[in-house]
């Protein structure tokens, strides 16, 4: 059994492990590399969240624009939940927030002209 006699002699069993574990680093690096795109494309939002918080005016910010990405953002959140994908959970989870808060003040904004 390879599973319990790993030796170096059988070179089937050998090749296997090597395989296994060079799968297992490989998607280690596509978990990293979607984490790390993740936290890039999420952070994208701070500046203009922290912008909007700060001065409260949304006046050059589309409300189309920023209502479609807000649902496009949910629906990749849905999209990721239901793949049970860490890294789209998580950016989509960060991003949906920051995008609600400039929309939130944009409508708010709105409704006060």
């Amino acid at each position: 059994m390879c599973w319990i006699d790993i030796s170096l002699q059988d070179t089937n069993c050998a090749t296997g492990i090597i395989i296994i574990l060079s799968s297992l680093l490989f998607m280690t690096g596509i978990m990293l590399l979607g984490l790390i795109a993740a936290c890039l494309t999420t952070g994208a939002f701070l500046p203009q969240a922290i912008q909007t918080w700060k001065t409260r005016s949304t006046e050059d910010i589309s409300l189309g624009m920023y209502s479609m990405m807000f649902t496009g953002i949910l629906c990749w959140l849905v999209y990721g939940i239901m793949k049970q994908d860490l890294p789209i959970i998580l950016a989509n989870s960060v991003a949906s927030v920051l995008s609600f808060v400039i929309l939130f003040i944009k409508i708010k904004g709105i409704l006060k002209h």
